[in-house]
């Protein structure tokens, strides 16, 4: 498993909308934590540590929450974010136990783009058909990313999900329902719009046959 974000947190009894304010006034940030085999609970977070960590792509695969000193392994379920300001509302999160498998999405890490035959040889465009994808494992199996080694690619090629290596001890869910989408492609420019291509081959004559028009007016008077 990669290595995890450590928040700190602290848990709560107060309750309510009333709580909730003045615990955001206070740069507190209210939160639950649920599943594993605890009931929910109520915690606070810090406002600030978690603006600078809400934008980076780790902050959504396993956290430690260091509950009251204690380590605590959670998933980042939800995000509320204030409609008008930098300022994180409430988060929902889920405990992580060792020996229970998690399903959580992972981005996507594409290596070797500029390489790739299709690109470097023969001028090829890069289209990124996915970002992320779910998968299933236990914890000490999360990847912080999954790799898309495009080196070996060339024009009019495309990777499907089918086609990646994955990481040891990982499944992927929509792969078992017969699923097979494309993750990238690389494909030939477009291209130019023969309506656009015209109007630009057009615009050198239209301009000359302005100037002659002028210098005939000019003559004329």
């Amino acid at each position: 498993m990669a290595k995890s974000f450590e928040v700190g947190a602290d848990s709560r009894k107060d309750q309510g909308k009333g709580a909730s304010r003045r615990l955001r006034h206070a740069g507190k940030v209210p939160a639950v934590l649920y599943g594993g085999k605890g009931e929910p609970q109520n915690v606070t977070l810090d406002q600030r540590q978690l603006l600078t960590l809400i934008d980076n792509e780790k902050f959504y695969s396993i956290i430690t929450l260091k509950l009251d000193g204690k380590p605590q392994a959670a998933i980042v379920r939800d995000v509320q974010m204030h409609p008008a300001k930098n300022q994180v509302l409430h988060l929902d999160l889920q405990r992580v136990l060792d020996d229970e498998p998690i399903r959580l999405y992972v981005p996507f890490h594409f290596i070797n783009a500029a390489t790739a035959p299709g690109v470097k040889l023969q001028g090829g465009n890069v289209s990124h058909l996915m970002s992320d994808l779910e998968i299933s494992c236990l914890p000490k199996d999360f990847p912080e990313a999954i790799e898309v080694d495009m080196g070996q690619m060339k024009l009019n090629e495309t990777l499907f999900l089918r086609d990646l290596k994955l990481p040891p001890g990982i499944t992927v869910p929509s792969l078992a329902h017969g699923r097979n989408p494309p993750v990238v492609s690389i494909h030939a420019p477009r291209a130019e719009e023969p309506e656009a291509a015209a109007a630009v081959e057009a615009a050198p004559a239209a301009a000359d046959a302005k100037k002659d028009a002028a210098k005939k007016d000019a003559g004329k008077k």
